[in-house]
């Protein structure tokens, strides 16, 4: 145990931890330079064409030093704040972390953050400034951000990921600094499921850290919160493959497959363990994590219903962090309500879903979850706007808020402060990291985070703003639900609750942006945005006309008045029994609504 170091890799977005995790597998052996693969630890195809990591990754190394062989688990995580839970697993089984930083960004709003989660639970943290090679870097300027970090000069290391420079110095300093795990080989079989993955032969893998003891083949192993028991089938090291193994010890990461048949019997956080023994204290798990963002999922064909359950459950075995239950749409039929961490939480399950099951999606508009206190003092949560309940029966509505840190260079603070204001922000502080960086703290609602801010503060400060945010809270709020009407029939799927002031521009805007979607029908579509009873916005698409008078050549006008007037009859009797079809581009209008004219 004395020669196994468990590490994660945690920073900022696109700072090069998946490119250094690359260089770290490369310098272990693990891959010729022949079968070079840039970005091995991100193995999905939408990672690797959005250059983001989604899901944490580990890898077993293996290095030499002072002619000892030393294990080194790495943890590759990702760096965007939807996915920031997956830092939290993985420090759960590491006992350090490398800080990574860029030389060209310095320190960002995910670092700061990142750093804190490692700092909470105690690991060890080495502080690496990465991109070393990049030309017309200020250094100095970097060192000093992390130097106010807490850190010493003599800690930080200087690396190219990308050239390899500097590489054995990490690898040293993971050995030198990082404590071995502790536990005990003779004690017994303790592990922590941090990760699990569904396998088309074999269903459910699960990714454990070993505290206590050693897990073989046939041994008969329960979960800690469950009741069944299973028989160990396969276990084995991540290189990133699966690499099987006769056991796993004390201090050691792997995997385990023990015929866990139902999706839903597996528990991220869960502490697995030998049932022989009766009494056993389970390892810390973690702090469940509430979805933020909601929005309805429904097959464009209503067959396909089953095959998207399957699929939500598969999806759900390795991203625990989304919640879905069953619901009813007039308008969509059967389909399902989603939770998420955020808006990129979002569109990555609903690319997944429509990328590895071939599934037609139609997916509403996000929103949050708002508490409503009624005038019989009753409260309760909603996240589906057409459930919100009538404003005769409501006292008031609390709307979640979000403690918000930006960092951006001080030249482009002056935009980031109009947006902010825009969105009902409240400014807690302002504090100057340097003369060239500043952090803002602000309070922000939800509800005007998830509609593109993420992109306007990246678009105001050319890319060079970053953001976190935490501790979900509630506060009080002036909200109204706005009802869309097609054809006078209310279409649910498109309801929105917004804040009183900004209900007339966001129903202008939004009936404005359907009115070019939906597709022109034989008789004349009215599309209305109405607060209760009162209708604030309407627009009209025009009826498609034949031209019914064209055989008519002179005589008298009464012939064509008759025709007009049969077809002005026939088209209002269409209106009656008329469906109309609103393209996913209309549920997808909703999203721009909030965009100036």
């Amino acid at each position: 145990m004395n020669n196994i170091r468990n590490f994660a890799i945690i920073a900022h977005i696109d700072h090069g931890k998946s490119t250094l995790s690359d260089r770290l597998i490369e310098k272990a052996g693990l891959l010729q330079k022949k079968e070079k693969i840039e970005l091995i630890m991100d193995d999905m195809e939408i990672e690797r064409e959005r250059g983001i990591t989604i899901k944490a990754n580990t890898a077993r190394l293996k290095y030499n030093f002072r002619n000892e062989e030393y294990i080194l688990n790495l943890i590759d995580t990702p760096g965007h704040v939807d996915f920031s839970y997956e830092v939290i697993r993985s420090l759960g089984a590491t006992e350090g972390v490398i800080l990574l930083v860029d030389a060209t960004q310095g320190v960002e709003a995910q670092t700061i953050a990142n750093l804190y989660l490692a700092m909470d639970t105690g690991k060890i943290v080495i502080p690496v400034i990465n991109k070393i090679d990049v030309k017309n870097i200020n250094l100095d300027r970097i060192r000093n951000q992390i130097i106010d970090l807490g850190f010493s000069k003599d800690e930080i290391l200087y690396i190219s990921a990308k050239t390899g420079e500097g590489i054995d110095s990490v690898f040293c300093s993971i050995i030198e600094r990082i404590p071995p795990p502790s536990g005990s080989t003779d004690a017994p079989f303790k592990a922590l499921v941090f990760d699990a993955k569904y396998d088309d032969y074999v269903a459910g893998v699960i990714y454990i850290r070993v505290f206590d003891g050693k897990i073989k083949q046939k041994m008969k192993v329960k979960f800690y919160s469950g009741e069944k028991v299973y028989e160990v089938q396969e276990i084995g090291y991540l290189t990133p493959e699966r690499a099987p193994s006769d056991k796993l010890t004390a201090g050691e990461v792997g995997y385990c497959i023990a015929g866990f048949k139902s999706l839903r019997e597996i528990k991220i956080g869960d502490t697995l363990y030998n049932v022989s023994v009766p009494e056993i204290k389970p390892v810390p798990g973690y702090k469940e994590l509430k979805p933020m963002v909601f929005c309805g999922m429904y097959p464009v064909r209503g067959t396909d219903f089953e095959e998207l359950k399957k699929a939500l459950l598969k999806l759900h075995l390795n991203d625990t962090s989304f919640e879905f239950s069953q619901e009813t749409s007039n308008a969509l039929g059967f389909g399902y309500r989603c939770g998420f961490l955020g808006l990129l939480h979002m569109e990555i399950i609903q690319e997944r879903l429509e990328r590895e099951f071939n599934l037609d999606l139609i997916v509403t508009a996000p929103n949050v979850k708002y508490k409503v206190v009624m005038k019989n003092n009753e409260t309760a949560y909603c996240e589906n706007p057409s459930k919100f309940p009538d404003t005769a029966m409501i006292d008031y509505v609390e709307e979640p808020y979000l403690d918000l840190k930006i960092v951006s260079p001080s030249f482009y603070v002056g935009s980031i402060l109009d947006i902010l204001n825009d969105r009902r922000a409240i400014q807690k502080e302002m504090i100057y990291l340097d003369c060239e960086k500043v952090m803002l703290e602000y309070e922000m609602p939800l509800t005007e985070m998830i509609f593109d801010f993420y992109d306007k503060l990246k678009s105001i400060s050319r890319g060079y703003a970053s953001m976190d945010y935490s501790n979900l809270h509630y506060k009080k709020s002036d909200m109204v639900k706005i009802n869309i009407l097609v054809n006078d029939e209310p279409v649910d799927a498109l309801s929105v609750i917004v804040h009183k002031t900004k209900a007339y521009r966001y129903g202008k805007n939004l009936v404005k942006k359907l009115k070019e979607v939906i597709p022109r029908h034989l008789f004349t579509i009215p599309i209305q945005a109405a607060t209760g009873s009162r209708v604030i916005a309407r627009e009209n698409i025009s009826a498609l006309r034949k031209n019914v008078t064209a055989k008519c050549y002179g005589g008298d006008v009464t012939r064509k008045r008759k025709l007009l007037e049969r077809q002005k009859e026939g088209k209002k009797r269409m209106k009656k029994i008329g469906k109309v079809e609103i393209p996913q581009q209309g549920f997808l209008a909703v999203l721009r609504a909030n965009e100036p004219e």
